[in-house]
């Protein structure tokens, strides 16, 4: 005796979403360019190591003479890493006699914390 398998009913496809909505706006293409910008400046270890320097420093400000001997690079380096940060608006400048001096803009690692913060308000 043979049985005949019974066929079940097919289901209607539903649409699949490949995607999760997002909860938040994304940011927008001139503040991805100015992110990047930002991020590419910081994206070098002794770019880093002058912002942190200069970070520690007493009233997060720093004499360009001060800076040479920690990072082990000769002046005009240390100047011309001194001049991206300050070009991507980490670093401000200001002149006293023959030396430099170079200050942290306030707020300016705060703001990048906040475009980085993929969490956000929800």
């Amino acid at each position: 005796m043979t049985t005949t398998p019974q066929l079940l009913p097919m289901a209607e496809p539903t649409a699949a979403v490949c995607c999760a909505p997002l909860t938040r706006e994304a940011i927008a293409p001139d503040q991805a360019d100015l992110l990047a910008r930002k991020l590419k400046a910081l994206a070098d270890p002794t770019r880093l190591r002058l912002v942190s320097i200069v970070a520690a420093s007493d009233g997060e400000e720093a004499c360009v003479c001060d800076l040479i001997e920690p990072v082990g690079l000769s002046q005009p380096t240390v100047s011309h890493h001194l001049k991206i940060l300050m070009e991507a608006g980490f670093l401000t400048r200001s002149k006293r006699g023959t030396w430099a001096y170079y200050r942290l803009v306030p707020g300016a690692l705060g703001e990048l914390s906040q475009l980085l913060d993929v969490t956000g308000s929800r």
